[in-house]
């Protein structure tokens, strides 16, 4: 099962979180048929998406993650809620990317230069919206930055997609740690020797760590108290009302152009590609709604 563990330490002065998602990384993959270096881009992203969203309160609040860069892959896009429901698309599912230097999926070098950017969505009349410059393209590295630039928070961010030969995904996760203000400089140290001391996250889920050993890994001598555990999970909220609703949003003229075709219309939804299809018949009734 796919969970995140939320945790503390150091009397406060620490936030963490750690997550596995082999699931959702999978489920996000037969989905959208992604090659295995897009398997891992968004595995990764889906990963933080879902860890950023229980970071919300509300039971209405949304979490929009995209990256736009000039590699192959175009961009992704993954939105999340605070019950740890995930959902994303990479624009280019299909792209294929020799190894890096390391003989590693090259998610780097298939995101290229670009921006990241954070929209949370809480209710409030403007959402909160944060962007940064991409500084590797292997997004846990672009979330650090993104939390210490556009958040004044620094974190540490650990993600990783493991796949198997067959290109399902084997493994997925990561972590997020996070000082809050006015953290000691004992404390700061000591975190950065224990993330000094770490392996990659696949290898540490490789290994049989489960998030509550990640977090040990992390912070166990740094009085870690785990607070809570949240059920993670692929889910999409698209609905065959949603369609019709989008439909009608476009207008009469629009629709009255699809009705003179006299074909039936196939929409698609981009997080999960689900179809579904009106006939000229239903495009009618939308249209007397519409005018």
């Amino acid at each position: 099962m796919d969970y995140i563990v939320r945790a503390s330490a150091a009397g406060g002065q620490v936030r963490a979180f750690a997550a596995t998602t082999r699931n959702l990384a999978e489920k996000a993959r037969s989905l959208h048929d992604t090659s295995p270096v897009a398997t891992a881009a968004l595995g990764r992203l889906l990963t933080a998406g879902a860890m950023m969203g229980v970071m919300m309160k509300g039971d209405r609040d949304v979490l929009t993650i995209q990256i736009k860069g000039d590699g192959p892959l175009h961009g992704i896009t993954v939105t999340a809620d605070s019950r740890g429901r995930v959902k994303g698309f990479a624009d280019n599912p299909e792209v294929l990317i020799h190894a890096n230097a390391k003989g590693k999926l090259d998610v780097g070098g298939a995101v290229g230069r670009g921006y990241l950017t954070v929209i949370r969505d809480l209710g409030l009349k403007e959402p909160y919206s944060g962007q940064v410059e991409l500084q590797t393209g292997e997004i846990g590295d672009d979330l650090t930055y993104y939390f210490a630039v556009s958040e004044q928070v620094p974190s540490s961010v650990g993600l990783g997609v493991l796949m198997e030969k067959n290109n399902t995904v084997k493994q997925a996760g990561g972590f997020i740690v996070q000082l809050m203000p006015g953290t000691e400089e004992e404390v700061i140290e000591k975190l950065e020797k224990n993330l000094a001391g770490i392996t990659s996250v696949t290898e540490m889920l490789e290994a049989g760590d489960t998030p509550e050993r990640i977090l040990e890994r992390l912070l166990g001598n740094m009085e870690l108290e785990l607070l809570d555990t949240v059920p993670a999970e692929f889910c999409c909220s698209c609905s065959r009302d949603r369609m019709a609703r989008a439909l009608i949003s476009i207008g009469a003229k629009e629709l009255q152009n699809m009705i003179n075709d006299g074909e039936p219309v196939e929409l698609k939804c981009h997080f999960c590609n689900s179809a579904y299809t009106f006939t000229t018949e239903e495009l009618k009734e939308m249209l007397a709604v519409a005018r």
